[in-house]
């Protein structure tokens, strides 16, 4: 077995997808064209490892992204800025090897640590965090079913938005400067680093077929829109936004009452609400709707004396910062967020 880097723009990369399209564990986030979105939007160095046989066919695959910067350090992720990444391989000796293959590069190129967002138990002798799960919903033939599941409080809610007057509109890059206006102030407000606009623009370019944009409208004013990525037959929504200002009206529960709609209408099977804390506001939020927690694996190797890295909102030492942040003005913040977070994984 050969173990390599598959080049950008090779023969190679046809074979990483092929490889990718028969794994079950397999994300969309394996796909070789999320290696040219962090490439074009953030510069970051990518190295894509796969295990190759005599006859040149895939057996193992491992997409890593390395982050380097004064603020944060200098690591590798698969993936970063998504729920989903990680190591795919036909044995546990692939695996192994293959990730031997990683951390030699990891040594080499002096990252302190190297991150592995897998969905299912890798059984890696690494240190590993459970403190993240996936909700999911499974998904009926038609809405019609989904709607009849849905506590009589929650379908109260969604009608709110439409006797308010709000109407839905799906699109792509047509919907992208709505959504981002609001994507950006919801960020703003909860103290988070924006990603730039070029960041979605290119996920659109690259997945037309499997990205999209959902908005809630009224009176030509957007209050919440989301971005979804499909992938077999599953629906993710991996970034959604509603505007505070508008809470009462409950814009953000016509969103996904609408794209759980258009989901089931698409033939999907699977609607993934993205990750959550369990028993944290956002995990309660997706429960209401039916869905259900599955256990993410992220797993760490870490360099010799080094601990496991905090790099997320919980960690206190980023308290201070948060709160500056949501005191920025808008044009501020959406200035100065895309330069911070293609840092942050």
């Amino acid at each position: 077995m050969n173990y390599i880097a598959i080049p950008p723009s090779s023969h190679e990369e046809l074979l990483w997808d092929q490889y990718v399209s028969q794994k079950p564990h397999a994300t969309g986030y394996h796909l070789i064209g999320w290696r040219r979105i962090v490439e074009q939007t953030f510069g970051h160095t990518t190295m894509y490892f796969a295990a190759m046989d005599e006859q040149g066919l895939l057996r193992g695959a491992l997409p890593l992204v390395l982050l380097s910067s004064k603020m944060f350090g200098r690591f590798l992720v698969s993936l970063p800025f998504v729920n989903y990444g990680g190591i795919l391989a036909d044995d546990a000796q692939t695996q192994n090897e293959l990730i031997d293959t990683a951390i030699q590069y990891a040594v080499k190129v002096r990252a302190t640590h190297m991150e592995l967002r897998q969905v299912e138990s890798a059984g890696l002798a690494f240190p590993s965090s459970h403190r993240k799960v996936t909700m999911k919903l499974r998904l009926p033939d038609d809405f019609e079913a989904l709607w009849k599941q849905f506590p009589s409080k929650l379908r109260s809610q969604i009608r709110r938005g439409q006797k308010e007057g709000m109407s839905v509109r799906f699109g792509g890059m047509d919907c992208l400067d709505e959504f981002y206006g609001v994507f950006a102030r919801c960020m703003r407000d909860l103290g988070t680093p924006v990603y730039s606009k070029h960041f979605f623009s290119t996920i659109l370019r690259s997945f037309p077929k499997e990205a999209r944009i959902c908005l809630v409208c009224r009176n030509d004013e957007t209050l919440a829109a989301g971005f979804l990525y499909g992938f077999r037959t599953s629906l993710e929504i991996p970034w959604a936004a509603s505007d505070k200002r508008f809470s009462r009206l409950a814009p953000n529960m016509l969103l996904y009452g609408s794209v759980l709609e258009h989901a089931c209408k698409e033939g999907f099977r699977e609607f993934d609400f993205g990750r959550s804390t369990p028993d944290s506001g956002t995990y309660r939020f997706k429960e209401q709707w039916g869905a259900q927690p599955h256990q993410l694996h992220w797993y760490y190797w870490v360099e010799d004396g080094e601990k496991l890295p905090q790099l997320n909102p919980q960690n206190p030492k980023y308290d201070l910062a948060i709160k500056v942040w949501q005191r920025l003005p808008l044009i501020v913040a959406n200035w100065l967020g895309p330069h911070i977070v293609k840092y942050l994984p």
